[in-house]
C-alpha cells in the first residue's frame, strides 16, 4: 500500500464483515487469537492505564488507550444495555492505530464487529492455560450477540464441541442454537443456569445488564471447572457469588469493573500475562476452580488493530482524506487559500 500523508485506510463495517468472511470465521479467531497471545507475552512493554470511563444511570462510554512504544492504539466504546428496546446495539465501538514516531493514524476502523472476535478469541486464550485437559463441554449463560463468537473461538482453539445454553430470554438461546446449528455442536439448550452448569467442564457467563445480579452461585460450581466471566464491566455489577471468587485461584482496572471489585484489593491475583508468560501457573491441580476475569482490555483491542492492519492487502478498505497535507507544513490558511482557487466555492453563508 502506497503512502500517501493525506490519506488514512479505512476499515467499514462492510469491510469488516467480508474480511472476516474472506478468512473464514474459525481462522480468523485463530490468527486474532495468536496475535493477542503474542502481545500478552510482551505485556510489561505496553502503556497500561484503566479505561478512561463516563458512566451514566442508562450506560458507559469509554476510550481505552495503550501503545508498545512505537505504535500507540485506542478504542471508543459505549455500552447501554437497553439500547436493544429501540432497535440499537448495546456496544458499538471505533479504533484507531497511529505511529508514535509522527503521530499519524495508520489505521481508522470499526470495532463493533471487531470486538465480538477479539473478546472470544481472548477467552480461549485466557482458557488454554488453567481450564482442565482435554475439557469438551462448555456451559454458556447469556446467549447475546457474544454467545456465537465465544463458541466458535473455544472449538477451534481447544476442541470444545459441546455446549449447554441457557439465556433468560429463551429466543435469544433459540436464535443461538440455529446459527450454530450447522457448525459441528452438540447443543443443548436448558431451562436454567443450574441446569447449564451440569456437566460442564468450562463456565462462561456473558450477560449485560447493567444492575447487579449473581448468575453462579457457590453451590453452583463442583471442583476442577475453569470460569470464564465475560459479562459485566462497570461497578456494581457482578455475575459471580463472592464464595466462587475465594474458591478461585486466578488489577487497577479489573478492581473496578470487574468480578473481583467483590473483593479486598489485597487479595493475591494471577495475572493472565504472567501465565501466558511461564512466570506463573495456570492451574495446579485437577480439583481446584479456575477463573478468568474477563474485562476487555486496551492490549487486547491493541492486538485486533494490529491484525486488521496487517490484513490490508486484502484490499477491504477505503482511503479516507483525514489528514491536512499543505505544500508548506506551517502553512494551513495559504492551503485554504489555494483550495479557493482551484475549485468554486459555496455561496457564502450568511451572518448569525
Amino acid at each position: 500500500m502506497q503512502e500517501k500523508l493525506d490519506v488514512v485506510p479505512f476499515v467499514s463495517v462492510d469491510h469488516m464483515m467480508k474480511l472476516v468472511l474472506a478468512t473464514g470465521v474459525e481462522r480468523f479467531l485463530i490468527e486474532l487469537a495468536a496475535y493477542i497471545e503474542e502481545d500478552f507475552r510482551r505485556w510489561e512493554c505496553f502503556d497500561k492505564t484503566p479505561r478512561v470511563a463516563s458512566h451514566s444511570a442508562e450506560g458507559v462510554i469509554e476510550l481505552m488507550p495503550t501503545s508498545d512504544g512505537e505504535t500507540y492504539g485506542f478504542k471508543y466504546v459505549n455500552g447501554h444495555p437497553k439500547n436493544t428496546r429501540s432497535g440499537r446495539q448495546t456496544v458499538t465501538a471505533s479504533g484507531v492505530l497511529a505511529d508514535v514516531g509522527n503521530g499519524y493514524p495508520m489505521l481508522l476502523t470499526e470495532i463493533t464487529i471487531l470486538t465480538a472476535p477479539r473478546t472470544a478469541a481472548m477467552s480461549a486464550v485466557a482458557a488454554k492455560y488453567p481450564a482442565p485437559n482435554g475439557a469438551r463441554t462448555m456451559a454458556m449463560i447469556g446467549n447475546g450477540a457474544q454467545s456465537e463468537f465465544q463458541a466458535i473461538a473455544f472449538k477451534a482453539i481447544l476442541g470444545v464441541d459441546k455446549l449447554r445454553l441457557y439465556d433468560i430470554d429463551p429466543s435469544a438461546t433459540m436464535r443461538c442454537q440455529k446459527n450454530l446449528a450447522s457448525i459441528g455442536f452438540e447443543i443443548n439448550a436448558c431451562s436454567s443456569s443450574q441446569e447449564a452448569v451440569e456437566g460442564a467442564e468450562i463456565v462462561t457467563t456473558v450477560t449485560a445488564d447493567k444492575q447487579y445480579a449473581t448468575i453462579l452461585t457457590d453451590s453452583m460450581i463442583g471442583p476442577g471447572v475453569h470460569i470464564n466471566a465475560v459479562g459485566g464491566d462497570c461497578p456494581g455489577k457482578t455475575e459471580l457469588h463472592r464464595d466462587i471468587l475465594l474458591r478461585s485461584e486466578y488489577p487497577p482496572q479489573t478492581h473496578i469493573e470487574g468480578e473481583i471489585q467483590q473483593l479486598d484489593r489485597r487479595h493475591p491475583v494471577i495475572e493472565l500475562w504472567q501465565v501466558i508468560a511461564g512466570k506463573a501457573p495456570g492451574r495446579s491441580g485437577e480439583r481446584q476452580i479456575t477463573l478468568f476475569d474477563s474485562v476487555g482490555i486496551a492490549i487486547e483491542d491493541f492486538s485486533a488493530l494490529r491484525y486488521v492492519r496487517d490484513r490490508l492487502d486484502t484490499g477491504l478498505y477505503e482511503e479516507l482524506d483525514l489528514l491536512a497535507n499543505p505544500d508548506e507544513p506551517r502553512d494551513l490558511f495559504g492551503m485554504i487559500l489555494r483550495a479557493a482557487k482551484a475549485a468554486p466555492m459555496p455561496q457564502k453563508i450568511g451572518a448569525l
